[in-house]
């Protein structure tokens, strides 16, 4: 049975918060969003289905979750959701919020693709706005993707960096393209800082070239998490990048054991102002702006100037980027915040391109 959902508390309108425009490759910008309190908003129903995880992830389900509050918040809609515990949920987790007679319904993640083309192709009066996939053409669908390799590359080459033992690592929930995107980010920074200083850091648990490498086989295994950490600790790796979701707290808790000075690096989120227990050991994160993104789909939802298309955020477009250092900004090498901005700027001309096999297509 799918997990129940649940229908949130609607808030009155407040004061609308001024965000940037999406940049829609389909449909030219964005028009502007529609204000709070507009005739028939309080009529309207946002929804949104969870990938495995859970809106509680403090990763890109409840980054995106974060999205569907602040639309409650700021335009007085009302929203349902539904959280999905595996992918058997999928599919009855979407006919539900069809039944529900949501306006819009935003489905969280490359691997509720196949549920919404579906969902969307039956209910072509629905607008759906997919996190994290772009290739479903109509005209009620839109893609919100990320160039995640883009912010991956910076946050590679700073590992690479500061390094003490010349070894860092990654390891994914699955290999899957919007997971895959952050490893070859993450591994060609490292190859690019060994080109540029001469040095021959080692990334365990990618191989951009084969596209192979270490998984968990899903979101929710922590103890794998933790094994594969443990793996990579005693191969003498300081800094891991887990990319999935909620199983970064098998590898916080691997190296917590551990008692070796090493981090991890976030994906999605800023994970060490989301998950403080653990901050004294993130480097820092890959942050994608999901929460706004989704606010401005369903804002134009909402006033009625959604159109199909794609959305994709890069660094350019802050809709990828790397957050803060925070402690561990002192044990960077002198300089590297300022290659950063360089590595950021060369990316951004076009000096730095085709990092990954997974980065959207202009």
């Amino acid at each position: 049975m799918p997990e129940a959902f649940t229908n949130s508390k609607r808030i009155g309108a407040v004061a609308t918060v001024a965000l940037a425009s999406l940049a829609l490759s389909a449909c030219g910008q964005a028009p502007e969003a529609a204000q709070p309190g507009a005739a028939g908003a309080s009529d309207f129903t946002a929804c949104m289905v969870s990938d495995q995880g859970g809106f509680d992830d403090k990763s890109f389900n409840q980054l995106s979750h974060d999205g569907l509050l602040q639309a409650q918040e700021q335009l007085g809609i009302k929203t349902l959701e539904a959280e999905s515990k595996s992918p058997d949920d999928f599919e009855p987790n979407m006919t539900a919020m069809v039944q529900q007679g949501c306006n819009v319904i935003i489905p969280v993640g490359f691997m509720l693709a196949d549920s919404t083309e579906a969902a969307a192709a039956a209910n072509p009066n629905i607008d759906f706005a997919i996190v994290d996939y772009d290739a479903i053409k109509a005209d009620n669908v839109l893609g919100l993707n990320y160039d995640a390799a883009q912010a991956a590359f910076l946050a590679g080459y700073a590992a690479a960096g500061a390094s003490k033992t010349g070894t860092v690592a990654t390891y994914g929930g699955a290999a899957i393209p919007t997971v895959t995107i952050f490893m070859d980010g993450f591994a060609k920074g490292v190859e690019h800082y060994n080109k540029e200083k001469g040095k021959d850091v080692k990334v365990l648990g990618w191989d951009v070239k084969a596209q192979t490498g270490q998984f968990v086989g899903d979101f929710e295994n922590q103890t794998v998490a933790q094994q594969i950490t443990e793996g990579f600790l005693s191969q003498k790796a300081d800094i891991i990048l887990p990319v999935g979701g909620p199983l970064y707290q098998g590898g916080a808790e691997a190296i917590k054991a551990s008692g070796q000075e090493a981090y991890i690096i976030g994906v999605d989120s800023d994970l060490a102002a989301r998950e403080t227990q653990y901050k004294d050991i993130i480097m820092t994160s890959i942050t994608k702006s999901m929460d706004k993104s989704v606010l401005e789909a369903i804002k134009m939802s909402v006033d009625g100037s959604f159109k199909g298309g794609t959305y994709t955020g890069t660094l350019e477009n802050d809709g990828v980027g790397l957050a803060s250092f925070g402690a561990f900004e002192s044990k960077l090498p002198a300089g590297m915040t300022d290659e950063l901005a360089q590595l950021k700027a060369d990316i951004i001309s076009g000096k730095i391109k085709d990092i990954s096999p997974s980065s959207p297509k202009a």
